[in-house]
């Protein structure tokens, strides 16, 4: 793969960047694996969490003042995030700071769980005010992408935006599961669609954000108090096809008397800055791929085995972890490896095909894994089979048992795939139909 030599534009010095990591969902769509998990917690290519991902790329862009927003079973983040160190933010003055849920800051729309990104943004105000940064940037942690974000700062800066929308391109069906950009041949952006019933583009937002925050925090505070007046339209924002899901369908706890209504960026707020003309859409080189449900990471993965994730290829900017390295893998007599791969400490006797396993993964002879991702410490054996499913840690799949069914093509869906939470357990000659859903801890 040619890399150009160039280096980088480079931020002016004295530009104060903020960056903010949502790392707080629920992760609903992610059901059993994300039941004793932060969403952001979940493992990719075996040994990597999505949260290395934002925090890598920040890293590499030279951003220091990183700030991550936790609240969904926040403490399965805290180990993995360890201060900020694997990314070198754990500094005196600024670098890595955690920012969770509070009580009795305020009035009862500041505290407690957010309702979506933009309601989450609303509730730090306060804090990014006195931070005082010139440029804030704001990612989502459940998305797999490498970037250098100094050129987009740059580009930002130099047009004058109030926001910059890093975009992607996807198929229309996934499109219609994200916030649809409309751009002109400048890059301004002309509208949004947040979550359309249908969708004919392809154009959407990577959820990686740069906001004048000035703009920003006075257009929250605006439409907060439109809100509260009963005036919700977002100040005659422009909004095209908005059938998508709603504040209720976020990933989090249920809207109630503490939700401020802002919801998430595509619902309101975006609209909002649209109108005022000075949204700015810029393309985000290379893969990215949103993994927050069980197909789109099942694919991801597939992408990753077939060559056609890049994130890994940059040696600029390398994807961090505080993982710790454990034994080399090894494959013994009889077993298979075919398109696969596999991380330290596995140990391989049977057929494993087209599949991600995770550290200290054991699988035994005669049993197949195939069209998979398997978590640390599963255990599968002797004559046991595994299709198209997504299995978390500690789970032991029994003799003989078969869990999941192969797929009739190349395109899944949620259904088809069978999920196994953590430390579950498939007795001996079990059987688990496709699109199984086995609750963490379960016996089957």
């Amino acid at each position: 793969m040619s890399r150009t030599t160039s280096a980088p534009p480079s931020v002016p010095v004295g530009l104060r960047v903020l960056a903010v990591v949502q790392a707080g969902g629920a992760g609903s769509r992610m059901e059993v694996l994300t039941r004793e998990r932060a969403k952001p917690a979940l493992p990719f290519a075996g040994s990597h969490a999505l949260v290395d991902f934002p925090l890598s790329a920040l890293r590499a862009s030279g951003i220091v003042d990183v700030w991550v927003s936790v609240q969904y079973l926040s403490g399965s983040l805290d180990t993995h995030l360890a201060g900020g160190r694997p990314w070198d933010l754990d500094r005196t003055h600024g670098g890595f700071r955690r920012l969770t849920p509070e009580q009795g800051s305020g009035a009862a729309h500041d505290d407690g769980f957010s309702h979506g990104n933009a309601d989450g943004l609303f509730r730090m105000r306060d804090d990014v005010r006195v931070h005082d940064p010139d440029v804030l940037v704001v990612l989502s942690a459940d998305h797999v992408f490498s970037a250098d974000l100094r050129p987009a700062i740059a580009h930002h800066l130099r047009v004058g935006a109030e926001c910059t929308v890093l975009t992607a391109q996807v198929g229309v069906q996934e499109a219609a599961e994200k916030m649809v950009v409309h751009a002109s041949g400048d890059g301004r952006v002309t509208a949004v669609e947040y979550k359309p019933d249908t969708t004919d583009q392809t154009t959407v937002a990577t959820e990686i954000f740069l906001y004048d925050p000035r703009v920003l925090l006075a257009e929250l505070e605006r439409l907060h108090r439109e809100l509260a007046g009963g005036g919700a339209d977002g100040g005659g924002a422009s909004i095209v096809g908005g059938g998508g899901a709603g504040v209720g369908e976020q990933d989090g706890p249920a809207a109630g008397p503490d939700d401020t209504g802002l919801g998430d960026f595509g619902e309101l707020l975006l609209p909002a800055l649209v109108s005022r003309g000075r949204v700015h859409a810029l393309p985000l080189e290379g893969y990215w791929r949103d993994v927050g449900r069980p197909a789109a990471y099942l694919q991801a993965h597939r992408d990753l085995l077939a060559g056609r994730v890049d994130v890994f290829d940059h040696p600029d900017r390398p994807v961090l972890s505080p993982t710790p390295a454990g034994a080399p893998a090894w494959v013994g007599d009889g077993g298979e490896l075919d398109g696969a791969m596999v991380s330290p400490g596995v140990r391989v006797r049977g057929r494993v095909a087209r599949s991600v396993l995770g550290p200290d993964v054991v699988v035994e002879g005669g049993a197949v894994v195939e069209d998979s991702v398997l978590m640390r410490g599963v255990v599968v054996e002797a004559g046991a089979s595994l299709h198209a499913c997504l299995v978390d840690e500690g789970v032991r799949i029994g003799r003989d048992a078969v869990v999941g069914r192969p797929l009739p093509g190349t395109r899944t869906t949620d259904g088809a795939i069978t999920l196994v939470g953590r430390h579950s357990v498939v007795g001996a000659g079990g059987d688990v139909p496709a699109g199984a859903r086995l609750e963490p801890g379960t016996t089957a």
